[in-house]
């Protein structure tokens, strides 16, 4: 059950793209057919009332579109009337949980998920129930789930695993501590909200846990990530959910689960005997990592802490954020540089942190130019002499801690931490004095000897073996290999060297076939972008989806 997700923006799901698209697309372009009226037979199970009261509050909610649905529940987006608030919210029919035990479960997980409150798990909101249905209201991640966007990208690059993984390890970190298991980890159970964070959610199977005599032996789960002990009905444990993210960083680095066959005894039978292959393509560290999750044995596995100490996370880079284009195409991602990051360092020590971010005056910049200038002389980047004046009195001249050549910054800054650096009294006196400095040191200089130093840096540098690989496989360059004008009656038609086939409609839309043709990409607007497998695209578009196959056909003759 995918409870937590979305928006009508949302690039992937058919059902996503709503009134809104019908509506532009219909205003610009072409006409296309509307979609079918709600059928007046439908049960009220199927076909809920657009207006839900809260029997206790009053609280009135509107409801929006299906967004998932699972064994008891669907999922549908509400909108608080007062406070135009959206939530996602689960609706279980009392008819689906009639029996003891099934409404025992609904409230297990009420109980539960309303004990959680952390920044990677999707938050409880409240529930109610009427005469007809249970409502579990959640929190909203406009960006669907991590399924999603691996049905779009297929593989991830490994620096955004890290970025999901690393989420993923603080939430789960958090169920544990607090005594529960999630049980049914897996991609369609982390949502993704609109600042890309990530959060787990559908608590629909989660469990105290317990000591492991005690523990249910029932196996449930998803299939392709049940851990051994559970196929050997042991019971879960916290190894179990650790077992299952190894399954996810499995498939999110090379596109499949580790285990995955045609036929379930299959896959339970490799599950048992922890048998997967690891592709060439892996660094050594991600293999290593997933060697030492996916054990047989439990005890043997690594922990959530030993996970972030592995040096895929501690010697790789992780973004800070991803971009949301990520969702449906590789990012462009940038490491920081590590000579930007010392001297920024050397900067900070230098100068101290910024107190502030306000627009600076002439005056300020002239003062930090003066201060720019002293921190040279004084991690000795030339020898200089700085004099302490106190109420007009001169003091004993001041040397600079270098007396010949120079100290790279490295050094200057081990000195400064061992105290035999400058004082901090010397300091404010060479940050007083900035003019006397002015005056001897040129711009050349300054320059000249920073080089020096760059140069000194680079020298000492260790030597590597060949340049790292790429976060990314560059891209080749394509050119329109062909096209078509009939622009007078439905757009233009081009076809692409890479095979794939573009319309640019006169409505200013724009439908894509890549070269593989099992996916159709539509652009509504230049910041609107959705993915739909071919057999799948949503019958208001099917009118521009026969366009493209026309032109398809031609282009290809």
């Amino acid at each position: 059950m995918e409870s937590a997700c979305y928006i009508q923006s949302h690039p992937y799901q058919c059902n996503a793209l709503g009134a809104d698209l019908y509506r532009t697309t219909h205003q610009t372009g072409p006409a296309v057919p509307r979609s079918p009226k709600p059928d007046p037979r439908r049960s009220p199970q199927q076909q809920p009332c657009k207006l839900i009261t809260d029997p206790l509050s009053g609280k009135a909610y509107t409801k929006g579109r299906l967004m998932g649905k699972g064994g008891f529940a669907r999922c549908y987006e509400m909108t608080e009337v007062s406070t135009n608030k959206t939530y996602a919210v689960k609706v279980i029919p009392h008819s689906r949980v009639a029996k003891p035990h099934q409404r025992e479960k609904i409230v297990n997980e009420i109980d539960l998920h309303r004990e959680l409150h952390h920044k990677h798990v999707v938050k409880f909101s409240h529930h109610f129930e009427d005469s007809e249905n249970i409502y579990i209201f959640l929190e909203l991640c406009s960006r669907k789930s991590l399924a999603h966007i691996w049905k779009a990208r297929h593989t991830l690059l490994e620096p955004e695993v890290r970025y999901f993984l690393k989420q993923i390890i603080s939430g789960l970190k958090h169920l544990h501590l607090k005594g529960i298991l999630h049980r049914d980890l897996k991609l369609g159970n982390f949502f993704i909200n609109e600042s890309m964070e990530l959060k787990v959610g559908d608590f629909g199977l989660v469990a105290r846990l317990e000591p492991p005599e005690q523990r249910k032996k029932t196996i449930c789960g998803t299939p392709n990530y049940l851990a051994p002990e559970v196929l050997y009905r042991q019971g879960h444990g916290p190894e179990s959910d650790i077992w299952s993210l190894g399954c996810v960083m499995y498939t999110l680095l090379c596109g499949t689960p580790p285990f995955e066959t045609s036929d379930l005894k299959e896959t339970y039978r490799c599950i048992k005997q922890v048998k997967y292959t690891l592709p060439a393509c892996l660094s050594s560290a991600a293999k290593n990592l997933l060697m030492g999750i996916l054990k047989r044995t439990p005890g043997e596995r690594l922990t959530l802490d030993q996970i972030l100490e592995h040096e895929f996370f501690t010697k790789g880079y992780t973004p800070d954020k991803l971009p949301p284009s990520s969702c449906v195409m590789v990012p462009d991602l940038h490491p920081p540089n590590p000579a930007k990051s010392l001297f920024t360092k050397v900067a900070k020590s230098l100068f101290g942190k910024n107190k502030s971010k306000t627009k600076k005056s002439p005056t300020d910049e002239k003062d930090d130019i003066s201060k720019l200038v002293t921190g040279l002389v004084k991690t000795s980047i030339c020898r200089q002499l700085s004099y302490k004046t106190v109420d007009g009195n001169e003091v004993a001249p001041v040397t600079s801690p270098a007396v010949t050549g120079y100290s790279s910054p490295v050094d200057t800054l081990t000195e400064e931490a061992s105290g035999k650096s400058v004082s901090r009294s010397i300091r404010g006196s060479l940050v007083s004095s900035s003019d006397a400095f002015e005056d001897c040191i040129t711009a050349a200089g300054v320059m000249e000897t920073a080089l020096a130093i760059l140069k000194d840096c680079l020298s000492s540098m260790p030597a590597v073996e060949g340049n790292p690989s790429s976060l990314a496989k560059p891209e080749h360059f394509v050119w329109v290999s062909k096209w078509v004008d009939y622009s007078n009656k439905y757009g233009f038609g081009y076809q692409l060297s890479n095979r794939s086939i573009g319309v640019l409609f006169n409505s200013g839309t724009h439908m894509v076939f890549p070269a593989h043709r099992r996916h159709v990409h539509y652009n509504l607007t230049n910041s609107r972008h959705f993915v739909f497998p071919t057999s799948t695209v949503p019958e208001q578009l099917q009118g521009q989806m026969s366009i493209l196959q026309y032109f398809a056909t031609y282009m290809e003759k």
